[in-house]
């Protein structure tokens, strides 16, 4: 989207209050077989969440990436999954005194001399935590599709609007990428119904696993119910199946983390849509093939 049409996206939902109709909703994961979604990247052959991963999982022909967002001290979008630092970077090495490291504490440029490479191995040495928007224009460049999470809302107030005002500004809110190539997840149902409030045409995902008595209140602004694998049942999935989501559709289930073939064939099996993933290309060959 170019700059000037972006603005004026943004403008519309964030600033003036105009009132835009909701897009036309199809289904972006729609297709034969789940769905395979290289989770932070193929991050069993790259570090995850960064552009390596992202190139890594384009390289192995995975449409689908998913990531996790967080937010600087200065208030930048960065893509990492821990609150903290200290697990995928050098952060101690850098900033020995800043325990407990944690990414709200520091500011965009402070992170983006970290290492976020060496930790996996010396080929991504030098390997950087990117901005949300870096990770973007990588995703786009790859002609790939986005699972964003975004992670820790509570840590980060306002979170999903920065996330939308950031995705709008970079075309990722225009009718196609509505349609086909994003869905945006969170851990909180608070954040999910946010987003869903805040941009309707949104495809939406809460990652957990309601009970089954839950579910319809859940189907009111989440089109999917993301579940961790071990928790799904074929009548579980088929009860949330016979749901229908906020933009009139049947209410999908993706499965996390599924990194062996036997679990996604049995997986296939109950019916799930979508298995996230760390090694995206073991998956897709289970999944083929069953």
């Amino acid at each position: 989207m170019h700059a000037r049409v972006a603005a004026a996206t943004t403008t519309a939902f964030f600033g003036l209050g105009v009132a835009i109709l909701p897009t036309p909703h199809t289904d972006p994961t729609g297709g034969d077989g789940p769905v395979v979604v290289a989770h932070r990247g193929a991050s069993a052959y790259a570090p995850e969440n960064t552009l390596a991963a992202v190139d890594r999982a384009a390289a192995m022909g995975i449409d689908w990436v998913e990531n996790d967002v967080q937010r600087t001290k200065d208030g930048r979008l960065v893509v990492i999954h821990d609150a903290t630092l200290d697990r995928t970077t050098d952060v101690k090495k850098l900033y020995p005194r800043r325990s407990p490291w944690r990414v709200k504490d520091f500011t965009a440029a402070e992170i983006a001399r970290l290492d976020a490479g060496s930790w996996f191995g010396p080929p991504y040495a030098g390997a950087r935590v990117p901005t949300l928007r870096q990770y973007m224009a990588r995703v786009s460049r790859n002609h790939q599709k986005l699972v964003l999470e975004i992670k820790n809302p509570q840590l980060y107030p306002g979170i999903e609007r920065q996330t939308l005002e950031l995705l709008s500004n970079e075309g990722w809110l225009d009718p196609d990428h509505l349609r086909h190539r994003l869905v945006i997840q969170s851990f909180s149902a608070d954040s999910v119904r946010r987003v869903h409030e805040l941009r309707p045409g949104i495809r939406t995902a809460y990652l957990g696993t309601p009970r089954t008595t839950e579910l319809p209140a859940y189907a009111r602004f989440t089109d999917q119910i993301n579940s961790e694998y071990t928790r799904l049942s074929p009548r579980y999935v088929s009860t949330v199946h016979a749901l229908k989501g906020p933009h009139d559709m049947p209410v999908k289930v993706f499965a996390w983390i599924v990194d062996s073939g036997f679990e996604a064939g049995r997986l296939t099996g109950f019916g799930v849509d979508g298995l996230i993933t760390n090694v995206p290309d073991v998956v897709r060959r289970a999944v083929t093939a069953s």
